[in-house]
């Protein structure tokens, strides 16, 4: 089993183009996709919503995705060529609950792709790919902790060459490939090679 891991230091910086692009490039892999997605307070894993959690606290979920209209992330793991596709939800510092969950659903799949940063403190993968845009201020923890872990980063290619992070380091960075990423060609063909090598 390869895993791959795809995460990037904010929202919308194009983690999901990533994976989803990755699948269909790569269509000799039978990839089992996951997304994870952690909810501040207040937030029901289940759905998502606003909830009174003193009274129905909902830590985690895990949902099989079905639809193929491409309109949630998942979905679009499957219309991209994904075997089957997950959403795993928790709420934030409570991914370790959900482990055995989505241990138990990846355990017999052939190849892995997993949207997340997070992931990084219970699975090694073959591959953790961060993708990281100058212009977006936000940095995730989850992503500043695992910076220095990824194989290869996937930079927006922007005017802005300065980074708006303050206590970021970029040292970490040195010395590993750098793919360039701009929208709506989130996965270039150098890209897709690289990780068919590595995934060898």
């Amino acid at each position: 089993m390869a895993i791959l891991v795809v995460g990037g230091h904010s929202r919308s910086v194009g983690k999901t183009s990533v994976a989803a692009g990755l699948i269909a490039a790569l269509p000799e892999r039978e990839w089992t996709a996951v997304k994870i997605t952690q909810f501040g307070h207040g937030i029901c894993s289940v759905n998502g919503e606003s909830c009174d959690c003193a009274v129905d606290e909902h830590t985690i979920a895990i949902s099989e995705e079905r639809d193929r209209s491409g309109e949630s992330d998942t979905s679009r793991f499957l219309v991209a060529g994904a075997r089957r596709a997950s959403w795993v939800r928790t709420k934030q510092g409570r991914l370790a609950e959900a482990m055995p969950g989505l241990r138990q659903r990846i355990r017999n799949s052939a190849d892995v792709m997993v949207e997340s940063n997070s992931i990084m403190k219970f699975l090694r993968p073959d591959l953790y790919l961060t993708v990281l845009d100058y212009e977006t201020q936000d940095f995730k923890t989850s992503a500043r902790e695992f910076l220095d872990l990824a194989d290869a980063v996937l930079l927006h290619k922007t005017a802005e060459a300065n980074p708006k992070w303050d206590g970021v380091s970029l040292k970490l960075l040195q010395g590993k490939p750098v793919f360039w990423v701009q929208p709506p060609e989130y996965v270039s063909p150098e890209l897709v090679e690289w990780v068919r090598k590595q995934l060898t």
